[in-house]
């Protein structure tokens, strides 16, 4: 696999780490862990990704969309969604949900990562579509999510198989700033860390600014 992304060893670094680790999964295993399905004559995975479904190459790693256009094919060419995809099959294990949702603080070791979740995912939400609930509740729509009746505006969608997660917006004014709230479904601390967590509202309000803009 190429690697057009030489000049940022923070995400080309861990890629090729767990480029090495899944080479060496049993898939048969991983798709079972996963509650996904695997396709022993092509050697594929197949997931869903933000809404897009992908063929998953194995041993030899490719994401490709199967169908969803061009924000599947844009999705697909990320590093950090393609670490997030390797790290689900690699170590990941899909358990059913109580129906509760967690907030970061709630994610074991999520106290110690708040301030990082914070900055990188909360306050980047609230200043994306804290004044545009509109091109949220667009984005949110192109996505598939389902409206909830919380906050101002809030969706729920699927982030990978079986990993739901939920944007709560506050709309701001002359006087007061927008908040936001980001919860995650309860059986997301059997399929990833504390850290990956940041990685999913990075790469979910990424997406949606996208959509926002098509």
């Amino acid at each position: 696999m190429e690697f057009p992304y030489e000049k940022d060893n923070k995400e080309r670094i861990p890629l090729e780490h767990y480029l090495e680790e899944y080479r060496g999964i049993d898939p048969k295993e991983a798709a079972l862990r996963c509650g996904v399905e695997y396709d022993e004559e092509k050697q594929q995975f197949h997931i869903r990704l933000m809404g897009y479904p992908y063929a998953v190459d194995y041993p030899e790693f490719a994401l490709h969309p199967e169908n969803g256009g061009e924000e599947a094919v844009w999705c697909s060419k990320l590093v950090p969604a393609q670490i997030i995809v390797l790290r689900f099959l690699i170590f990941g294990q899909l358990v059913k949900s109580t129906g509760r949702y967690l907030t970061y603080r709630e994610i074991p070791w999520g106290e110690v990562y708040f301030r990082q979740f914070e900055g990188r995912c909360l306050t980047r939400l609230k200043f994306a579509f804290g004044f545009k609930l509109n091109q949220f509740s667009k984005a949110m729509e192109k996505l598939g999510a389902g409206k909830i009746s919380m906050g101002d505006a809030a969706y729920e969608f699927e982030f990978i198989n079986g990993l739901h997660v939920q944007f709560i917006l506050w709309a701001g004014d002359e006087e007061f700033p927008p908040s936001s709230q980001i919860l995650f479904e309860d059986n997301f601390p059997y399929a990833y860390q504390a850290e990956d967590l940041a990685v999913v509202g990075d790469i979910s309000i990424t997406t949606l600014k996208k959509l926002a803009e098509s």
